[in-house]
């Protein structure tokens, strides 16, 4: 299923996200916090901060990614759960958000570090995903850091509407039949809502779901650290 293309950095990334560039940039991921705290739109703020640090689009995407309120840092704070609190657990596993961070990482693409420390990639997906030679081992990794952190049971839940949704399932199915883990695999149509009220610990850097779900927990930064160690990390957080 996986081919021989990778997620690896975009041309323009070493530029945009220079050492030199980052207290800016880390600037930019304040101000846009403080006006996001305050009520401000998001649209009109991210054009204010960007255009008075004179910020390309990707970085402008990168700190809107990194920012959120002193209101949301607390709460996804208090939320967040240690590798000690996977056992015995079930946890629900956001497929397309977790799996592209983790196939950036592998292939030296770069990963966002924000305000909350989750990890995320600045691309995303966007209708369409196709698996790459990193795949597999992203998987493998996944399943790996729950199976030893001792959670009893995992959900992975797709996006119905991401094309090869279908394939990325009998992926992780064929996966976890082979290691002898505990999955099920879910595709639906809008799994946000699904994932913001499950029951258990949900593994994710959407924003959305982060300010509402019971607890989270950042897979993707554990996994980078005892597995990815050299992995391209640009942390905005401060």
């Amino acid at each position: 299923m996986s081919d021989h293309r990778n997620r690896g950095a975009h041309p323009a990334d070493a530029r945009h996200f220079a050492e030199k560039a980052l207290p800016t940039l880390r600037e930019a991921v304040a101000d846009l916090s403080w006006l996001r705290g305050r009520g401000y739109s998001d649209v009109a703020s991210l054009k204010l901060v960007g255009d008075r640090l004179q910020l390309t689009r990707r970085q402008r995407g990168a700190v809107a990614r990194c920012a959120c309120s002193d209101e949301a840092l607390a709460s996804r704070t208090v939320r967040r759960q240690d590798v000690a609190a996977l056992a015995g657990a079930t946890v629900h596993v956001d497929g397309f958000n977790t799996l592209i961070t983790l196939e950036r990482a592998l292939c030296g693409g770069l990963v966002l570090v924000g305000r909350d420390r989750a990890c995320r990639d600045l691309a995303g997906v966007h209708g369409t995903w196709r698996a790459v030679s990193q795949t597999p081992r992203g998987v493998d990794l996944v399943g790996r850091c729950l199976a030893q952190a001792g959670s009893v049971f995992v959900r992975w839940v797709l996006d119905q509407p991401v094309s090869n949704s279908g394939r990325l399932a009998g992926m992780l199915r064929e996966a976890a039949e082979q290691a002898g883990w505990t999955w099920e695999v879910e595709i639906i149509a809008s799994p946000d809502p699904r994932l913001a009220t499950a029951e258990g610990i949900v593994v994710t850097s959407d924003a959305w779901i982060l300010d509402r779900c019971a607890a989270w927990f950042n897979l993707v930064g554990v996994v980078m650290e005892e597995a990815v160690p050299d992995a391209w990390t640009v942390d905005l957080g401060g």
